[in-house]
């Protein structure tokens, strides 16, 4: 975490955000694999994981927001039942949630979570979650599918922000 008093930029705050929805996509797919506990992932990701040093460069990873890991890490369990539901609703008939691959369960949930416990505008949930799809499937199809289910889930959710 972050030592110096110096305010924080509205470009670092975007990042330390992005970083924190990173995060909670990699704890829930974790918590799902591991019976770990939320309480358990929380306290693992904050000691060991935001702005860590990655050992094959020397580079260290992004510090992300506490807040709002948090808060997507805690709504993401708290409301899984009606998360899971928009986005059953969202997938074909023939692929249930329980049916897709895991970090997309994980990424669906913490996106969800965002949508419909936030007042983050949907079109920045939609884009930012992409991008982690991007990162986490750069060559496969499986960005334009967050981004149909996600704008599916974002029309169900908060119509009235379209």
């Amino acid at each position: 975490m972050s030592t110096t008093g110096a305010p924080l930029s509205g470009n670092q705050k975007r990042k330390m955000k992005s970083a924190a929805r990173l995060y909670a996509v990699q704890a829930l797919f974790q918590m799902e694999h591991s019976g770990q506990t939320t309480e358990q992932v929380v306290t693992e990701f904050l000691d060991h994981r935001f702005g860590a040093a990655v050992e094959e460069d020397g580079s260290e990873l992004i510090e992300g927001d506490v807040a709002l890991f948090r808060k997507l890490i805690g709504d993401a369990v708290n409301y899984q039942a009606k998360i899971d539901q928009m986005t059953d609703r969202a997938l074909v008939a023939k692929w249930p949630i329980a049916r897709i691959d895991p970090t997309l369960r994980g990424l669906f949930r913490a996106a969800g979570a965002e949508l419909t416990q936030s007042s983050t505008p949907p079109k920045v949930v939609i884009s930012e979650f992409v991008d982690i799809a991007r990162a986490f499937f750069p060559d496969g199809r499986e960005p334009k599918f967050v981004n149909a289910v996600l704008d599916h889930m974002a029309h169900e959710g908060r119509p009235e922000a379209f």
